[in-house]
């Protein structure tokens, strides 16, 4: 399967308009252009969608981030879907017979799917432990697009950051991502006894999907953004602390793929992570053990934490 990297995720929130203050001015993203039928001119660029969701932008694309509000009947705020870019029609083809020949459910979407995604061609599937899973080609992108912060997220051929998921069924989610999807082992590590994160890469950036087996529950944790620029971490990290923001684990350096980074608790629950001066991997790349903790920093960022701030997610 040739994926690309991660195009975009949705979660859902309460209050997704409490993301708009948190997302767009202490975070730093901008609002997107909620997706609508071509030709686009109705398209407004204040970041709300007819149904109250609310899209953020970090680059080019029309929208990187959805915050929908909760389903009726869904007991937490949490993950709506991953959305996995390939490169056209024809590996999207190649994809759904794949997922089809490893016995998994999948669905391609019509017309009006493209449209709610701002995409060309698009099909559903999930992950082992549920997760809504959407391969897509053809994203939407705008012109001379420039962040109102002046801030410059690290995307490209990285794809929009990463998120670290927690698992309570782990080894046939990482068969999955693996044998299926076509990711490939970076590194892993034990934060306690019988505790693992495991890291996995599809393009060069050290890891798109971070699968964490330290909590029997299927949830999200956290949501990266790279910057080019640690100046933009900093003052990212002073707009959310003079905010009064409850930062879950403070500046610091991470042992693995060298991030210096912070996370801070978003409106509806779940972390974003804010970073700059990750390292990449290349196709000769082979796994790490990595030992536990980090290099300096990131107090608060312990496996009793993370597996407690999960269970809200």
């Amino acid at each position: 399967m040739d994926i690309l990297g991660l195009g975009y995720l949705g979660i859902d929130a309460p209050d997704p308009d409490a993301w708009l203050a948190f997302g767009r001015d202490l975070i730093g993203l901008d609002t997107g252009r909620a997706p609508v039928a071509p030709p686009y001119v109705d398209a407004g660029q204040d970041g709300r969608g007819p149904d109250g969701s609310v899209y953020f932008r970090i680059d080019d694309w029309s929208w990187r981030l959805a915050v929908h509000p909760m389903v009726p009947g869904r007991e937490r705020p949490g993950l709506r879907y991953l959305g996995f870019e390939l490169p056209g029609a024809a590996e999207l083809d190649v994809a759904i017979a794949e997922l089809e020949a490893a016995g998994c459910a999948v669905r391609r979407g019509d017309a009006a799917d493209c449209v709610a995604r701002a995409v060309t061609g698009i099909a559903f599937t999930s992950d082992p432990s549920g997760n809504a899973l959407e391969l897509f080609y053809g994203p939407l992108v705008t012109n001379n697009y420039r962040n109102s912060k002046g801030i410059e997220f690290l995307t490209g051929q990285l794809g929009m950051g990463h998120v670290n998921l927690f698992t309570s069924n782990y080894d046939a989610c990482a068969a999955f991502y693996t044998d299926v999807l076509g990711f490939r082992l970076t590194d892993y590590y034990e934060v306690g006894e019988g505790q693992l994160i495991n890291f996995f890469h599809i393009n060069p950036r050290h890891h798109t999907i971070g699968l964490m087996k330290v909590a029997p529950f299927d949830a999200i944790h956290h949501i990266m953004f790279e910057t080019t620029d640690i100046d933009m971490v900093g003052l990212a990290y002073d707009r959310v602390k003079a905010a009064g923001s409850k930062i879950t684990a403070s500046l610091g350096r991470h042992s693995n793929d060298r991030i210096i980074s912070f996370y801070v608790e978003s409106p509806s629950g779940v972390e974003i992570e804010m970073g700059w001066g990750a390292m990449t991997v290349g196709p000769d790349w082979t796994p790490r053990y990595r030992g536990p903790g980090d290099i300096w920093g990131h107090h608060g960022l312990t496996s009793d934490a993370i597996a407690e701030g999960g269970k809200d997610k």
